[in-house]
C-alpha cells in the first residue's frame, strides 16, 4: 500500500509541474556516463546524471535547448519541444578529439601549456574581480558508506545501528548570493536525511575557487606560485560550444599532500576554467574533484557542476563518500570596470610586443595604466597583475572592515527546511536517486516509524534513561535546570592521580552554569579533594563570570580555599603523565606546594587583537614532603627524590610557611590580525599576525604579613609563517629579568618548560625537551628562543606514500641562557602526524657547545590545525 501511495504521489507531481525530459548518457562504446553535466540554456539550470548515468528534468511546456557534457567526451546539444509528457531522449557522447596546434616542439623548447598557464594564471584575478555579485539555487547531495572497521569495534558498531551496507544520503536545496570582493550568502531551504534530522546540518557549499591561490590549504594550478609546484604538459586543443579549448595535464612537482594531479582545460582568448578534473591527497585521503563551467553572460564562465569522491582510511575506519553539487537560475552582475576583452601577452613568448607595450606604459603612473587596461587594448602579463593588485586592494578599502576581512559569509536554516515530504524532494530533486540510494530512504521510513512509537509512549523508549541515576554520582554527568540553566557533576575518575607528596588522590567537582543572555552568564562550583597517603581533604569554590559582546569579551573569576600546585605555575608537568612515570618508572618529576589563597582574575578581550590578564593573589604557603614511596615495579634504585626541586641557583629550596600577597598584568598585541566573518561574528584567522607580549609581575611585601618583594618583567615574541615550498617556521623568543629581588621563595623564581618524561603534553614551540625543570630557575635575566622548521620533504617524506599519508619532518632548536645554564641547547628532529595525531621527536642538548644528553618524545602533532 505504502507503495502504491508513492507511485500515485509521484503521478500527481509529473501531471502538476507538466512534463520534461528523462533518459540515459553513454559513450560511443555504449558505457554508461554517471554524473555527467546536462545544462538547459533556456532556464541557467545545471543538472547531472546520476551513478547509474540516468536523468531527468521537468520542464513546463516549451522549446529547449540541452547541453550534455561529460568530461573527455564533446559536448552534444539537444533540441527538444516539452509538452505535458516527459520525453525519453538517450544520448550517446563522442570521444572528444583532440588536435595539437601547429607548433613546433623540439629538444630544449618550452612546452606551450606554459604559455597557456601563464596567461590563464595572470588573468585568475579577473576573474574572481570580473562578476559584482550573482545568485543561484543549489542542490546538493551528500553519501556515504563505512566500507570497513576494526573488528574490536564491531559490537559498538552493531549497538549504534550503523550497517557497513547503508548508504547515507543527505539532500538539500540553498539560496547562494555572492557580493564582491568576499562576501557569501546562503540560506537553506530544504534538507533531506538519512540521519537524525533534527540535528543534521546540511552539507555545506563549497565557497573556494580554482582562480585563488589556495582551496581547502592546497595549492590551486592558477595559484601565482603554481610553477614552483607543478609541471604541465599541453595536450591538445579541441572546438566545443564555439570556443577553443586548450586541455592541459597538472603534474606535482613532487607528489604528496595539498598538490593536485590531473587535468584542466582553459578557454583561449578568455584564459577562463572550461572544465577541470583534479585528484589531491589530504592526510592519507584521497579526494577526486570534477567541475565544470558554462559561460553564464558572454565572457563570464562559472560552475555548474561540482562532483566530489573521497575515500580513505583513519584508525581503521574505511570509508567513501560522494558529494554532487548542481547550479540553477544563475543571476549574474558584471563589474563595469572589468566589462571588457583583454587579450593577454606573455612576455617570454611575446618578447617584442611585450617590450612594445612596456615602452608604451613606462612613463606612466598607475592611473594611466588602469585606463590602458579597461581600453581593451593588449597588456602583458605584468601590467595586467599589477593593475589588478591596486585594484583589489582599493576593493578591500571600501568595504567594512576594510582588508582585515577575508570572507564574509552567512549561513541560515529556514525553519521549515525539515518539513517537506517525499513528493516535494520528487519535484525538485534534480538528480534521481539510485537503487542504492533508495534503499537508504526506505530504511530510514522504517527508523522514523520507530522513533515514532518511542516519542508516542510505547515501552520502547524505556530503553532511553533521563534523570538522575545513582550511578551518575561515579561517572558524572550534566543536568539541564530550569531555560538556561545546566548542573554538572564530572567524572571523578578521570581526576584520580597518583604522587608521591598525596599518594592517590581524587578531584571531585559540581557545577551550576546559566546563561542569561547573549551578553552575560555565570558558573560557579566547589572542588574537593581527597589526599589518600596524607589522609587530608583540600579543596577550593571558583566563580566565573562572563559579560559582554564575545569580540570584547570580559571574564571575572575567583577561586578561593586550599589546594596544592606546581612549583611552576604553567605546570609543566601533566598528572596523568606524573602518575605513570610515579607507578611504572619510579620518577616523581612533579614538585608541589600547598596554599590557602584567594585569587582574583580579570580577562579582558578587544577583537582578538588585544588581550589583556591582570590578576592578584593573596596566599599562605606552605611546604609539602613525601609521604608514600609506593610503586608498581620497584626498580630498587632509589629513583624517587625528596619534593623539594634542585636548583643551581638556590641550593637549598625548602621554605618557611609564609604569607604571599602578589598582583600582576600580561598583554598580548597582535596587530595584523585576519578575520573571517559568519553570520555577522568576525571570527580570528589562526597565525594571522605575530604576537607581542609583555608581563609584569609583582610581589608586595608587608601587606597582610606579605613576606616577598620582587618586580618582575617578561617580553615575548611569536610569530607563524610559510617560507620556500611548503616550509612553515614557529618561532618564539622570550626575554625578562627580576627589576628588584629583595625578599623571594623558589616558588617565584622564574621557572622554564622542561621535558623529562618520554611523554610532552606541551607546546612543541615554547618548551624544551630535556631541560630540568628546576635546575636552571632564574631570579635574575634570561633569555629563551625556540625554533621549529617544517620540511614538507626531508629524509623519510621523500617516499611518496609516507608524505601523502600526510606526515611531516620538523627541525627544531630550543636556547636558554642564564647565569646558570651555560647556554643550554637543544638541537632536534621530529615526524609529525603520524596516525594523523602524534609526533615522535629526538632530541640532542648541549651546553657551551658540549654534548650532554640525548633523548625521545612522544605527543600530539605540532600545528595539528594548520592541517586540514
Amino acid at each position: 500500500m505504502r507503495y502504491f501511495f508513492f507511485a500515485f504521489s509521484m503521478l500527481l507531481v509529473s501531471a502538476s509541474y507538466g512534463g520534461g525530459v528523462r533518459g540515459t548518457v553513454s559513450n560511443d562504446a555504449g558505457e554508461l556516463l554517471p554524473f555527467a553535466t546536462i545544462y538547459v540554456k533556456e532556464t541557467g539550470s545545471g543538472t547531472t546524471t546520476n551513478s547509474e548515468a540516468f536523468y531527468e528534468i521537468s520542464l513546463k511546456p516549451g522549446n529547449y535547448q540541452i547541453i550534455f557534457q561529460y568530461v573527455g567526451y564533446a559536448s552534444l546539444t539537444k533540441e527538444v519541444i516539452v509538452e505535458n509528457d516527459f520525453i525519453e531522449l538517450n544520448v550517446k557522447l563522442q570521444t572528444q578529439v583532440v588536435m595539437l596546434k601547429d607548433i613546433e616542439v623540439r629538444a630544449g623548447k618550452e612546452d606551450p601549456a606554459y604559455t597557456i598557464m601563464r596567461k590563464a594564471i595572470a588573468k585568475s584575478k579577473f576573474h574572481t574581480q570580473q562578476v559584482d555579485g550573482y545568485s543561484a539555487k543549489v542542490y546538493m547531495k551528500g553519501t556515504g558508506q563505512l566500507k570497513d572497521y576494526p573488528f574490536l569495534m564491531k559490537g559498538q558498531i552493531k549497538k549504534a545501528g550503523i550497517d557497513p551496507d547503508r548508504v547515507f544520503i543527505q539532500e538539500s536545496v540553498s539560496e547562494v548570493e555572492y557580493k564582491r570582493p568576499n562576501t557569501y550568502n546562503e540560506k537553506v531551504i530544504s534538507i533531506y536525511s538519512t540521519g537524525d534530522n533534527e540535528n543534521t546540518s546540511p552539507n555545506a557549499y563549497i565557497n573556494g575557487s580554482f582562480y585563488e591561490p589556495e582551496l581547502a590549504k592546497s595549492v590551486s594550478p592558477l595559484s601565482p606560485k603554481a610553477f614552483s609546484y607543478y609541471t604541465f604538459q599541453y595536450l591538445g586543443t579541441y572546438q566545443d560550444q564555439g570556443v577553443e579549448v586548450s586541455k592541459i595535464r597538472v603534474l606535482p612537482r613532487s607528489r604528496g599532500d595539498n598538490v593536485f594531479d590531473g587535468t584542466i582545460s582553459i578557454v583561449e582568448d578568455y584564459w577562463s576554467i572550461y572544465s577541470l578534473d583534479l585528484k589531491v591527497t589530504k592526510f592519507g585521503i584521497n579526494f577526486h574533484i570534477i567541475q565544470v563551467y558554462k559561460p553564464i553572460e558572454e565572457g563570464v564562465w562559472l560552475p555548474v557542476t561540482h562532483k566530489f569522491h573521497v575515500e580513505g582510511k583513519v584508525l581503521g575506519f574505511e570509508f567513501e563518500g560522494d558529494y554532487l553539487a548542481t547550479l540553477s537560475d544563475y543571476k549574474v552582475t558584471i563589474n563595469p570596470d572589468l566589462d571588457v576583452e583583454i587579450e593577454v601577452v606573455d612576455e617570454k613568448v611575446e618578447k617584442e610586443l611585450a617590450e612594445k607595450l612596456d615602452n608604451q606604459v613606462k612613463s606612466k603612473e598607475e592611473q594611466e595604466i588602469q585606463e590602458l587596461l579597461t581600453s581593451g587594448e593588449e597588456v602583458t602579463r605584468k601590467q595586467l597583475k599589477k593593475v589588478l593588485k591596486a585594484y583589489e586592494k582599493n576593493e578591500l578599502k571600501s568595504i567594512d572592515g576594510g582588508m582585515d576581512i577575508m570572507a564574509n559569509r552567512t549561513f541560515k536554516i529556514d525553519s521549515n527546511a525539515y518539513e517537506h515530504d517525499s513528493t516535494y524532494w520528487a519535484k525538485i530533486r534534480p538528480v534521481p536517486l539510485n537503487r542504492g540510494e533508495q534503499r537508504g530512504y526506505d530504511i530510514l521510513d522504517s527508523l522514523n516509524q520507530v522513533r515514532e512509537m518511542e516519542e508516542g509512549g510505547d515501552t520502547l523508549r524505556n530503553s532511553k534513561r533521563k534523570g538522575f541515576h545513582i550511578q551518575d554520582l561515579v561517572l558524572g554527568n550534566s543536568y539541564k535546570l530550569g531555560d538556561k540553566g545546566h548542573f554538572t557533576i564530572r567524572n571523578p575518575l578521570l581526576n584520580f592521580n597518583y604522587n608521591t607528596v598525596e599518594g592517590f588522590n581524587l578531584d571531585y567537582s559540581l557545577a551550576y552554569s546559566k546563561t542569561f543572555d547573549e551578553k552575560h552568564w555565570i558558573r560557579f562550583g566547589p572542588t574537593a579533594r581527597y589526599a589518600f597517603a596524607r589522609e587530608k581533604l583540600s579543596g577550593f569554590f571558583n566563580i566565573h563570570y562572563g559579560f559582554g559582546d564575545k569580540l570584547t569579551r570580559n571574564n571575572l573569576v575567583v577561586n578561593t580555599g586550599r589546594y596544592v600546585s606546581q612549583f611552576n605555575s604553567d605546570e609543566p608537568i601533566h598528572r596523568y603523565v606524573n602518575s605513570f612515570m610515579s607507578l611504572f618508572a619510579e620518577r616523581n618529576y612533579m614538585k608541589i606546594y600547598e596554599k590557602d589563597f584567594v585569587e582574583l582574575k580579570y580577562h579582558k578581550k578587544w577583537h582578538d587583537e588585544v588581550d589583556l590578564h591582570v590578576y592578584s593573589e593573596i596566599a599562605q604557603r606552605r611546604e609539602l614532603f613525601n609521604n608514600t614511596d609506593f610503586t608498581v615495579f620497584n626498580w630498587k634504585g632509589d629513583y624517587f627524590t625528596p619534593n623539594a626541586p634542585v636548583s643551581l641557583e638556590l641550593p637549598d629550596t625548602s621554605f618557611p610557611e609564609h604569607n604571599a600577597f602578589t598582583v600582576g598584568a600580561s598583554i598580548s598585541y597582535k596587530p595584523f590580525v585576519k578575520y573571517t566573518v559568519y553570520n555577522g561574528r568576525k571570527n580570528a584567522i589562526p597565525n594571522s599576525s605575530p604576537i607581542f607580549e609583555v608581563n609584569y609581575k609583582k610581589g608586595i611585601p608587608e601587606i597582610l604579613n606579605s613576606a616577598i618583594d620582587y618586580d618582575f618583567l617578561e617580553l615575548g615574541f611569536k610569530d607563524q609563517f610559510e617560507i620556500g615550498i611548503r616550509g612553515l617556521v614557529d618561532i618564539h623568543l622570550k626575554g625578562g629579568m627580576f627589576l628588584n629581588s629583595d625578599k623571594m621563595q623558589f616558588i617565584d623564581y622564574k621557572h622554564f618548560l622542561g621535558g623529562r618524561t618520554p611523554f610532552t603534553t606541551l607546546d612543541p614551540v615554547g618548551s624544551f625537551r630535556l631541560l630540568d625543570y628546576y635546575k636552571y630557575s632564574t631570579n635574575d635575566k634570561y633569555f629563551a628562543g625556540n625554533l621549529n622548521y617544517q620540511f614538507r620533504k626531508l629524509l623519510v617524506t621523500r617516499i611518496p606514500l609516507v608524505r601523502m599519508s600526510g606526515v611531516r619532518e620538523n627541525f627544531f632548536v630550543n636556547y636558554l641562557a642564564n647565569d646558570v645554564s651555560s647556554n643550554y641547547t637543544e638541537l632536534g628532529y621530529s615526524i609529525n602526524y603520524i596516525f594523523r595525531i602524534f609526533r615522535i621527536e629526538f632530541a640532542s642538548a648541549f651546553q657551551d657547545g658540549q654534548y650532554k644528553d640525548w633523548g625521545v618524545r612522544i605527543g600530539i602533532a605540532s600545528n595539528l590545525m594548520n592541517a586540514f
